[in-house]
């Protein structure tokens, strides 16, 4: 049984192509490149994006079939690229699916000699911060838009290394230093697949929405409420600052289940009542961890 993620007057189905085009946060050799690699195994096109945003827009206006974002990162929290283009009430795009990867970090370098400088995202930088302190105290620690871009930088610059993805290294003529690295902490970052209109694919575990209530005390309380009264698990919620409005947020949360099953229509049907605005950004299926 397919996953009905409708509430009334949102989107139209998402139908697959034969030959997807999907769009992915670039360049070549990030962590979104090795799972987009590992989830398209069936030849689909893999088009890099310089952000985020661009992803996304690439997406909208059908210049790819899916997006791949991260959302979060285990060590370092979430991706706020990302949730601001989800809460965007202006946003259209669906997630279409939630994908995760064990994230095994490498060091990247011509050599170990002589490191005044690591690059790499913020990520990356936050989780290793201890192991960079511990091996190479006097480096300076650079972040990036992702940790391709900090292998091509490192490639770029003298005295200088990068911490990402070991298959980056190839692709900028480095060298593997060290790998793994800081593995006494488990470091998992989810994604999201994002597409024009709702998922129709079967085993849709969750569901996420975006919405505002009215600037009074309680009324985050009053809108969560139903979703206790019915039993439903809200396993994420974030609030982001609304842009010209100070002290006034839009929220996204995630609730365990599908539209299918009626006590989670029930607690949006209640919901939605007392919201300002509610946007759904579909059910969607779990897919299993993939290994870097």
């Amino acid at each position: 049984m397919a996953c009905s993620t409708s509430l009334a007057g949102i989107g139209k189905t998402y139908m697959k192509s034969k030959k997807q085009k999907v769009a992915y946060l670039g360049p070549e050799g990030t962590f979104a490149h090795l799972t987009a690699q590992k989830r398209f195994r069936n030849g689909a096109l893999l088009v890099p994006a310089p952000s985020i945003p661009e992803v996304f827009e690439m997406v909208a206006r059908g210049r790819a079939n899916l997006g791949l974002v991260p959302l979060e990162n285990s060590s370092a929290g979430f991706i706020y690229e990302t949730v601001d283009q989800l809460v965007d009430l202006g946003n259209s795009l669906k997630v279409q699916e939630m994908l995760s990867l064990n994230v095994r970090l490498g060091l990247l370098g011509r050599s170990k000699k002589n490191i005044r400088v690591i690059h790499s995202h913020y990520a990356p930088l936050h989780h290793c911060q201890g192991w960079i302190r511990r091996h190479f105290p006097k480096a300076e620690m650079v972040k990036e838009t992702s940790t391709a871009m900090a292998v091509k930088k490192a490639a770029e610059t003298p005295h200088a290394a990068a911490i990402g993805n070991r298959d980056a290294a190839a692709l900028y003529g480095l060298k593997v230093l060290e790998f793994p690295i800081q593995q006494d902490a488990e470091n998992v970052t989810q994604f999201l697949l994002v597409g024009r209109g709702f998922s129709r694919l079967k085993a849709c575990t969750k569901t996420s929405i975006v919405f505002t209530v009215p600037n009074l005390p309680g009324a985050l309380y009053a809108f969560l409420t139903p979703f206790k009264n019915e039993n439903v698990n809200l396993t994420r919620i974030v609030s982001r600052p609304v842009v010209g409005k100070p002290e006034v947020y839009i929220f996204m949360a995630e609730l365990a289940g599908n539209l299918n099953q009626p006590r989670i229509k029930a607690a949006l049907d209640r919901a939605t009542l007392l919201a300002t605005a509610i946007k759904n950004l579909g059910s969607y299926p779990v897919k299993k961890r993939y290994q870097s």
